[in-house]
């Protein structure tokens, strides 16, 4: 009898042991990536297949730049111009569907690939106003007439051997206002910062590589002709960022980030004469933007 009752123990334990490992073997394992600021995992549900969308406001600043101008009778260089941003007022636009592209503005969609890593692509509208009046150094000649039809270029024609010229608005007006667009492919890394006790409310570290293309619309008026020109692809970006993501729901979440790139233009319309006229540039900038989203 005391045999029978073991050998039946055992036959049970045996059927539980083999449902329990038929479980595990139904179970998916959470794969959750390893954090920079922690050698333990808090969190128990992986972001992997999720996809995420986010919108944001931007201010940015610019580095000291360099514009070529080029066309019939000009080939001129100034250098080391200065430029800002035009952040619009705050206003309804900030919260009204229909003026969301008016304010300078972020843009991004994106999928995790793995729990911690994401790729994106987005649009970075930021609009670059260069300082007029303004002294630069001037490289290049400008003949007493331009362009085709000709332009008068007045007192400003002549040959230039980096020289020190004041630039007031009846030589130049130019703008990237509608904007200095930046679309781009990134990388995204998150590394977990906190972890709250719920599971809901976290904070996280992103950072992330990117490049793209430059798709300005050029306000440019060269010797008082030019025109605000349509949007073209103008040349390419690249980028690298760093910022904190703060969950407030597993789903919703908000951002502050900085983007630091490079963008060089070759293809930038000015008088409107685009077969003939045409600027190039190379900017350095910094952005900063914070942005609200939704994690699916």
């Amino acid at each position: 009898m005391k045999r029978t009752s073991i050998l039946i123990f055992a036959l049970l334990l045996g059927r539980k042991l083999n449902a329990q490992e038929n479980i595990a073997k139904l179970t998916p394992t959470v794969e959750i990536g390893k954090s920079l600021f922690s050698n333990t995992n808090k969190r128990d549900f992986s972001r992997k297949g999720k996809v995420y969308i986010h919108w944001g406001w931007n201010f940015s600043w610019y580095d000291r730049s360099d514009i070529t101008f080029k066309g019939p009778g000009y080939d001129f260089t100034l250098k080391n111009v200065t430029a800002k941003d035009r952040p619009s007022k705050i206003s309804l636009d900030y919260i009204n569907p229909a003026q969301l592209t008016t304010p300078q503005f972020d843009f991004r969609f994106g999928y995790f690939f793995k729990d911690n890593y994401s790729v994106s692509i987005g649009w970075d509208h930021m609009k670059y106003v260069m300082d007029i009046p303004q002294k630069v150094t001037i490289d290049g000649y400008i003949n007493p007439s331009v362009s085709n039809p000709g332009i008068t270029t007045g007192n400003y024609a002549g040959i230039y051997k980096n020289q020190q010229l004041e630039v007031k608005d009846d030589m130049l007006t130019f703008e990237h206002t509608d904007g200095l667009n930046y679309v781009s492919a990134e990388v995204e890394r998150y590394d977990d910062i906190w972890v709250a006790k719920n599971k809901k409310q976290m904070l996280a570290m992103e950072t992330g590589v990117g490049a793209g293309f430059v798709i300005p619309r050029s306000d440019v008026r060269l010797f008082g002709v030019g025109e605000n020109n349509f949007w073209n692809f103008a040349g390419y970006g690249v980028s690298i960022k760093a910022g904190l993501k703060f969950n407030v729901t597993r789903k919703l979440y908000f951002q502050n980030v900085t983007k630091a790139g490079y963008i060089d233009m070759n293809k930038i319309h000015t008088t409107g004469r685009n077969d003939i006229d045409r600027a190039m540039q190379t900017i350095r900038f910094l952005e900063n933007y914070t942005a609200i989203g939704y994690q699916f």
